[in-house]
């Protein structure tokens, strides 16, 4: 009898062991599910763009151009905000380009080139109090360039912002450029113009984890 409730006990202990580490193993698995569901959207710079419009002349014509590279480390989040946000990135000055190779050498070598550190420029997106802005630097400064964010389809992302070289110290730059570009930034009025403001626009497209 005694043998038999001894038995009886070992068998009880054993199923309560085994259910308390089933209960474990299954509390971890979902907690590891919900850690992995919480990442939805990943940035990555082979996905994403960056052009910019200056002008010249009093009629203020367009000269779009735009930045073959740009670096960062892919960033994820839960939502496309939580994934740009604290974003940081680089682009390669050398990377400018406008179809013009005359004109992309005037502006690496008088506009860049009177800056200071013209390697690269770089930058960090911020989303705070449900406004987007990137933390940019260039010349040396930085500044806040304020974005205008587009959300398409869930995961297609366009960003605008407008930038005044001044902001940035840079209108001795400017200055420099529109010397080497003079007759070729005159209007029909005979006055030569470079704008002291540059649209900038990023697309990318986030993917889905």
């Amino acid at each position: 009898m005694k043998s038999t409730k001894f038995l009886s006990l070992l068998f009880v202990v054993a199923l309560v062991i085994t259910s308390c580490k089933d209960d474990k193993k299954e509390a971890t698995t979902e907690t590891t599910e919900t850690v992995e569901n919480t990442v939805k959207y990943i940035v990555k710079p082979e996905a994403t763009t960056v052009k910019w419009t200056a002008y010249k002349t009093t009629e203020k014509v367009p000269v779009g151009g735009e930045f073959a590279t740009l670096n960062f480390d892919e960033k994820e989040g839960a939502t496309v905000e939580e994934a740009l946000h604290n974003l940081e990135f680089s682009i390669p000055v050398s990377s400018l380009f406008t179809k013009d190779d005359s004109r992309d050498a005037k502006l690496k070598a008088s506009f860049f080139g009177s800056m200071l550190d013209t390697e690269f420029l770089k930058g960090k997106i911020k989303f705070a109090e449900n406004k987007h802005s990137a933390k940019i630097t260039m010349n040396g400064v930085t500044a806040d360039l304020p974005l205008e964010v587009t959300i398409m389809d869930e995961r297609r992302v366009s960003m605008k912002g407008t930038m005044n070289l001044k902001d940035w110290n840079a209108l001795g730059a400017l200055e420099a450029l529109n010397k080497v570009c003079f007759d070729l930034h005159k209007g029909a009025d005979g006055v030569s113009k470079t704008w002291e403001d540059v649209a900038i626009e990023v697309n990318t497209y986030l993917r889905e984890k």
